[in-house]
């Protein structure tokens, strides 16, 4: 059965992704596969994200790093995932650009551990510190997502934390109420679409330069 790509996540020669070979290559759905290795990946924001700030911005590098069904200490400073993703971010940059903002979803593996829970604001603003420090940019545009779904026991306590986060140049888009698949965790292709588009605005409206005057 074929893949059906929607039109906003279609590729274009200004969107670019840095490959599990830290090689830049022309972006397309799915932009995980040689990331999250171990399950199939489907459409996430990413490229619906890119097509609809590129007209602003320009070219645009995306550096894939997010694993599924990951809890939020297992991207604690000195952890792999972590450390993947500072290196990854720093080969980016080798060759020229600036990292522009760190997109962040995730957290419906913290809503069953209350625990988990309670601890999950510490730890996200404690990562935020840490990349800003490791990057040497400590202004770096953070936007984050409040989770849409997980276990209901402890899921609006990381909704909460998530959006209690009260840091410069951190915002947050919630996906409360969009779509969810029958498995009630991961949403929709539409909704992926539609975060994405949530994302770039965010993006636009808080960071990116002013659109040129014609």
């Amino acid at each position: 059965m074929g893949r059906v790509v929607p039109p906003e996540c279609s590729p274009d020669s200004s969107i670019l992704r840095l490959n599990a070979q830290l090689h830049w290559e022309s972006a397309r759905e799915p932009l995980h596969a040689d990331i999250d290795t171990k399950k199939a990946c489907g459409v996430g924001p990413g490229m619906s994200f890119a097509n609809a700030v590129r007209k602003r911005v320009g070219v645009v590098g995306l550096v894939p790093c997010a694993v599924g069904g990951t809890a939020i200490k297992e991207w604690a400073r000195g952890q792999p995932l972590y450390e993947n993703m500072v290196n990854r971010a720093k080969e980016s940059v080798k060759s020229g650009g600036e990292i522009k903002a760190l997109l962040w979803y995730q957290g419906e593996s913290d809503t069953s551990s209350y625990n988990d829970a309670k601890s999950y604001k510490d730890n996200m603003e404690s990562l935020i510190q840490n990349v800003r420090q490791d990057l040497g940019s400590p202004s770096l545009p953070i936007i984050q997502v409040a989770i849409a779904s997980g276990d209901s026991k402890y899921m609006e306590r990381v909704r909460e934390a998530q959006k209690e986060i009260d840091f410069p140049n951190v915002v947050c888009v919630d996906a409360k109420g969009l779509p969810l698949k029958e498995d009630h965790l991961h949403l929709t292709t539409e909704a992926q679409v539609r975060l994405g588009q949530m994302l770039a605005d965010a993006y636009l409206a808080n960071f990116a330069p002013p659109p040129a005057s014609s």
